[in-house]
């Protein structure tokens, strides 16, 4: 019984702790910029393996780890409804994926069926910019 409610306290310190991590500063996007998805097409219909290729206007791309002004990288969100925590770091996981060496395409490997691509560009440390720079979220169709 001891043994339950110390991890039940536990658990309740570590959400309590996690729920208050302070929020990193969020470096500033440039009026203007934006993301986008060159390809597929929004609707469009793609066998399983598919390229993304990406676009960016009003910035530069740079790998992560460089801090340099008016740059980012980007993350690949699949089948994501919500954005990610502002002044939090993108996470990193199978619906998030991460482009920290500057890539600008991508070929995913997706199971049959409908699902959702979106870009949005991370700093050097992987945190949103503010205002977050996204693209259009799309639809696609896996044959």
């Amino acid at each position: 019984m001891k043994r339950m409610m110390f991890a039940a306290a536990f658990a309740i310190v570590g959400a309590a702790s996690f729920a208050q991590t302070p929020a990193l500063p969020a470096t500033k996007a440039p009026a203007g910029a934006e993301a986008y998805i060159i390809s597929p097409k929004d609707g469009a219909t793609v066998g399983r393996e598919v390229t993304v290729r990406f676009g960016l206007k009003g910035m530069g791309v740079a790998p992560a780890g460089v801090g340099k002004e008016h740059t980012g990288h980007h993350h690949l969100l699949v089948d994501v409804t919500d954005l990610p925590l502002a002044g939090q770091p993108i996470p990193n996981d199978e619906h998030h994926r991460h482009f920290g060496g500057g890539q600008t395409q991508t070929t995913l490997k997706l199971s049959p069926g409908t699902h959702t691509l979106q870009l949005e560009l991370g700093d050097a440390n992987h945190v949103p910019f503010a205002p977050p720079v996204v693209s259009k979220r799309i639809t696609i169709h896996v044959k």
